[in-house]
C-alpha cells in the first residue's frame, strides 16, 4: 500500500491507497481541494466536516450533470467519453467514500462534544 500526503483546504491528510494509484489520487484530492476552496475554504468559519461535506456535495453535483449530460448514466461510445465516464465514477465513488468518512467524522466530533 502506497501513502499520499493531500492538501485540501489549507489541511495535510495522509491516506492510503493501492501502489500504482497515487497519481490518480493525488488528481482527486486537487479536484477535493477546489471545490473546498470553492465552498469558502477555511476561512468560512466552517468546521472541516462541513467544509469537507460542501465539498463533497459540489463534486456530486458535477458528477450527477455530467451523468445527466451523457445521457442519463448511459455510457458514451467513443474511448474518451468511455475513459471520461469511467473517470466520473470513479470520482463519484470516491466522494461516496469522502461523504462517508465526513459523516462519520461530525458523528464522533458530535459525541465528544455531549
Amino acid at each position: 500500500m502506497a501513502e499520499v500526503r493531500l492538501q485540501i483546504a489549507n489541511r495535510e491528510y495522509i491516506v492510503t491507497c493501492r501502489d500504482g494509484e497515487e497519481d490518480r489520487l493525488t488528481e482527486l484530492g486537487a479536484m477535493v481541494d477546489a471545490k473546498a476552496n470553492e465552498a469558502g475554504g477555511s476561512a468560512a468559519g466552517l468546521n472541516e466536516s462541513r467544509l469537507l461535506l460542501f465539498a463533497a456535495l459540489l463534486l456530486a453535483d458535477e458528477a450527477s450533470a455530467a451523468n445527466i449530460s451523457s445521457g442519463n448514466g448511459s455510457k458514451p461510445s467513443g474511448n474518451d467519453d468511455a475513459q471520461s465516464a469511467k473517470d466520473t465514477e470513479i470520482a463519484a465513488e470516491t466522494i461516496e467514500k469522502l461523504a462517508e468518512r465526513v459523516e462519520n467524522l461530525a458523528q464522533s466530533l458530535e459525541q465528544s462534544i455531549k
